[in-house]
């Protein structure tokens, strides 16, 4: 993927939009930590806000890597970005859907959501610079 290319102003847009998506979610989990079923009594608000730093380092990390010069790395960290997204789901193993209130389920689904686009154009454009490499050899 060439940092210059409208690939990457996608995968710019689907980050950014990842991105957004967990902050809702991260910060909705941080400010109604209190209702949200089943949760840690370890977690709290600032160390919900602190895992989304970590977390979104990792995307931003990514995405540097990726504009400049270095996408295979970049697409792999974007690539663990995404899938961490998929985390949220892990509400549901605590308590069932039904538990959770509509706007926690809403912003569970969002994060998903967002993290699915991501993953898979990430999948995609990783398997193109693959088959392109191979290819050519």
């Amino acid at each position: 993927m060439d940092a210059g290319t409208r690939d990457f102003t996608v995968l710019l847009g689907l980050t950014l939009l990842y991105a957004a998506a967990s902050f809702l979610h991260f910060a909705h989990n941080a400010e109604y930590l209190a209702v949200y079923p089943n949760l840690p009594a370890s977690f709290t608000r600032l160390g919900i806000y602190a895992a989304w730093l970590a977390v979104s380092a990792i995307g931003a990390s990514g995405l540097a890597l990726v504009r400049f010069g270095r996408p295979n790395a970049g697409l792999a960290l974007l690539g663990i970005y995404a899938a961490l997204g998929f985390d949220g789901l892990l509400h549901y193993t605590r308590a069932p859907i039904a538990a959770h209130t509509a706007g926690m389920n809403a912003t569970i689904g969002f994060e998903v959501v967002a993290a699915s686009a991501l993953f898979f154009f990430v999948v995609n454009a990783a398997t193109r610079r693959l088959l392109g490499e191979l290819l050519d050899h």
